[in-house]
């Protein structure tokens, strides 16, 4: 009888758990919460492997804010389904060729123009516009994309550029959208493979024009402005547009991480499909356009007609933070006296910092004994306790410490070179001056013209002597003979001088 009653709980249990398992697989599980690990059986341990853990939320320390892509409301539609319910792609943006070309809030100079819906072909831009008469004329917009030699004619053909009428059949009826902002570079590489020529004329030049667009009243920064997607060069092949430091590329990661960098190749290959390309925005950038404007036989440089358009202050500031949180994983952070106040990792300081970037290795240097005399009154600065000075040899610093420098500095001094482009990454304020060395009587506008777009106060240093436009241009450029000397004289204790007046400002 024991054995018998034993059996029959044992299969009354059998039975009762067959039961719920069979049920747990019949009935939708909306319907069986709490799951089999839930229910409670006098004297049944269940296994765990049997106890499913309910699904629960997902914790938000899975997600990060910075890669949560928010669908663009004005460019995409939701994946449509066909009648078998079959999820098809969605279509980018309206992709119906005839949507006319403009220009947005006027953000144009020769050689800078932005473009929304700008149209390309067989490698060819189309315009497609019912009134030509509102864009600038095609020599002011794009040239041919040649190196510029004696005899070699860079007006700009119907093969770079034609302007269409929206009603136009050429283009075919529909045609590949290109989303996000393309910054397209139409130039050799022989005019961008410097330092100074990408940083401090191409990105800096079209950010500038850029920012003419969604201008508030209150001259507020251009920080809302949405970064380049791509960057695309379409007669440049095998990284021709980097620098031989090897700068150029580095920065473009740490300033445009999301960017992409795109040569000939990616050019050739939309042409190839012979297909039209509609880039739903453009900045367009031509050298030889840019020396069209009235103002570049005074100061020669590529973006002089960038300086003729009103932008909001700190234009620059977006695009100097990302480079320099990037590069170094923080941002210095200086009080109104030029003290480093933050954070710890920067380098903390007690004194404005100084750093003269030295070039005794290159061609164009300081006269020895100057240069020895230049550092001299320096470090007497420090001892009085003026500033902290720094002496920095580019080539034997790396990226990081070059960034850091001149991310930390209030006053940047040193022959005229690419090094001083890296007054791109230092701080504006009421004291932040660039020093720029050169052989007396000699000028040119490189450094001035960053200084301004910076909020910098600029000096020429002619030995003994400095130029100060106080605030008007200084009137044409001179080479000369010696401006590459490896020579060029500088009397340190004027050039201490002026930096004891401007820290004391």
């Amino acid at each position: 009888m024991v054995f018998r009653r034993r059996d029959q709980r044992c299969c009354f249990l059998v039975a009762f758990v067959s039961m719920v398992i069979v049920l747990s697989f019949t009935v939708g599980s909306q319907y069986l919460e709490p799951h089999l690990g839930d229910i409670s059986l006098p004297g049944i341990n269940v296994p765990g492997w049997l106890r499913p853990d309910r699904p629960g939320p997902i914790s938000d320390e899975f997600f990060d804010e910075e890669y949560i892509q928010e669908p663009n409301t004005k460019t995409s539609t939701a994946p449509k389904t066909s009648s078998t319910g079959t999820i098809r792609p969605a279509i980018l943006g309206p992709n119906d060729v005839g949507v006319e070309t403009t220009i947005p809030e006027g953000a144009y100079t020769q050689g800078f123009t932005v473009m929304d819906n700008l149209y390309m072909r067989d490698g060819t831009f189309f315009v497609l516009t019912s009134d030509a008469s509102k864009f600038p004329s095609r020599p002011d917009m794009i040239a041919r994309p040649v190196t510029k030699e004696e005899g070699v004619d860079l007006a700009p053909t119907d093969q770079d550029l034609q302007f269409l009428e929206p009603s136009t059949e050429a283009l075919g009826g529909r045609a590949i959208r290109i989303t996000g902002l393309s910054v397209i570079v139409y130039d050799p590489p022989s005019t961008m493979n410097n330092f100074y020529s990408w940083w401090g004329e191409i990105v800096l030049g079209a950010w500038r024009v850029y920012s003419k667009i969604g201008q508030e009243v209150n001259n507020s920064t251009a920080s809302s402005l949405s970064l380049p997607s791509r960057f695309i060069l379409p007669v440049v092949s095998k990284g021709a547009w980097r620098d031989d430091a090897r700068i150029t590329g580095p920065l473009m990661s740490a300033g445009f991480p999301h960017a992409s960098v795109e040569e000939s190749d990616y050019w050739q290959d939309f042409a190839k499909l012979n297909s039209t390309v509609i880039f739903e925005r453009v900045i367009l950038v031509s050298r030889e356009a840019a020396s069209r404007h009235p103002s570049t036989t005074q100061w020669g440089k590529m973006i002089t007609g960038t300086m003729q358009l009103a932008v909001p202050d700190g234009f620059w500031g977006p695009i100097r933070t990302m480079v320099v949180r990037n590069v170094l994983g923080y941002l210095p952070l200086l009080n109104e006296a030029g003290v480093v106040v933050g954070p710890p990792e920067a380098g903390l300081s007690t004194k404005p910092v100084v750093t003269y970037i030295s070039r005794q290795e290159s061609e164009r240097r300081l006269e020895e004994k100057d240069h020895h005399g230049l550092i001299d009154a320096l470090r007497a600065l420090e001892q009085e306790g003026i500033c902290e000075v720094h002496v920095l040899a580019m080539e034997h610093a790396s990226l990081v410490e070059q960034i850091n420098l001149a991310a930390r500095s209030t006053i940047l001094l040193g022959v005229h070179g690419n090094q001083l482009t890296h007054q791109l990454w230092m701080p504006p304020s009421p004291m932040s001056t660039v020093l720029e060395i050169v052989w007396p009587k000699a000028y040119v506008f490189d450094h001035e013209i960053i200084s301004r777009n910076m909020g910098h106060k600029h000096y020429a240093v002619w030995n003994d002597s400095l130029v100060d436009p106080k605030g008007s241009y200084y009137e044409g450029i001179m080479y000369g003979d010696e401006f590459n000397s490896n020579a060029i004289p500088v009397y340190g204790p004027e050039v201490a001088e002026l930096i004891k007046l401007r820290l004391s400002s």
